[in-house]
């Protein structure tokens, strides 16, 4: 049977003018050419296994983000049940209103710098005795640092859930606000998203804003890093990921028209009227 490639290349081969007599002669060392053929070789299957190596660590930290989303998603259950029905409260962080500077389901403006990396403002949220874990609160693939710490949050919770504030909002609409558990199960909680992953751009405290009206589209941002895809979960504990359609919509860099799918697709699970 012939011998494989490579076990040739490694085997070198002796001359006869260098046989001893007994049958035995020491080994001579690998030439350049082999040595730099067998290099050539390993970098070769190491460049055909990357794509896949990275691609798999992609698709495990795709799955860690969704994990995470799960978990709040069970939390907002739990503290509901926890709470006579009542749905955790989420209010935009408003230092003139009481309620919206200390109040809400978690503490914490994402674009100040000693908030930015304070764990102990996770912990003091409502849902820290049901998700326990600061690292449940960022997405793996979030870039976001501040003095070379990553940001403990990626997380924001749906404006229209939690709180009456965006019935005052201004241009306001016959759309629904949610602070009760049935006011959620006439609606359909599979059809209303409760957390999203927002853009490190845009993120700031942990409440986000849709306006219905189409006022300000995408003025809180969609996090699309998981391979042009961002997650969210839903009142009845599911979580999954839409896939961004508009080039336009992978990050907040230009300013977004009405007219645009991915707007109009998360406002169709935002709230009813």
């Amino acid at each position: 049977m012939t011998q494989p490639l490579l076990a040739r290349i490694l085997q070198p081969s002796t001359p006869p003018s260098r046989r001893v007599r007994g049958g035995y002669c020491p080994r001579r060392a690998f030439t350049l050419i082999e040595l730099l053929l067998v290099i050539a070789i390993i970098a070769l299957l190491a460049a055909l296994l990357m794509p896949a190596l990275s691609a798999a660590q992609a698709r495990g930290k795709r799955i860690v983000c969704l994990g995470n989303l799960k978990q709040t998603a069970t939390s907002f259950q739990m503290y509901t049940a926890d709470n006579d029905g009542k749905l955790v409260q989420n209010y935009p962080l408003d230092y003139s209103l009481p309620e919206g500077s200390t109040n809400s389901w978690v503490l914490g403006d994402m674009k100040v710098s000693s908030d930015s990396t304070n764990q102990t403002l996770i912990r003091q949220g409502k849902f820290f005795p049901y998700a326990s874990q600061v690292a449940l609160y960022r997405c793996p693939v979030d870039p976001s640092r501040t003095g070379g710490m990553p940001r403990v949050r990626s997380y924001s919770m749906n404006g229209w859930i939690g709180s009456r504030y965006m019935e005052t909002y201004p241009r306001t609409t016959d759309f629904r606000t949610f602070v009760r558990d049935n006011e959620v199960v006439s609606a359909g909680p599979a059809r209303l998203w409760v957390i999203i992953d927002e853009h490190e751009v845009t993120i700031d405290d942990g409440w986000f804003l849709v306006t219905m009206d189409d006022s300000k589209p995408f003025a809180s941002f969609p996090a699309a890093r998981h391979e042009g895809s961002y997650g969210l979960n839903f009142a009845d504990g599911h979580a999954k990921f839409y896939k961004v359609s508009d080039p336009k919509s992978q990050g907040p860099a230009t300013q977004t028209s009405a007219n645009n799918s991915d707007w109009q697709k998360l406002k169709q699970v935002t709230t009813v009227r």
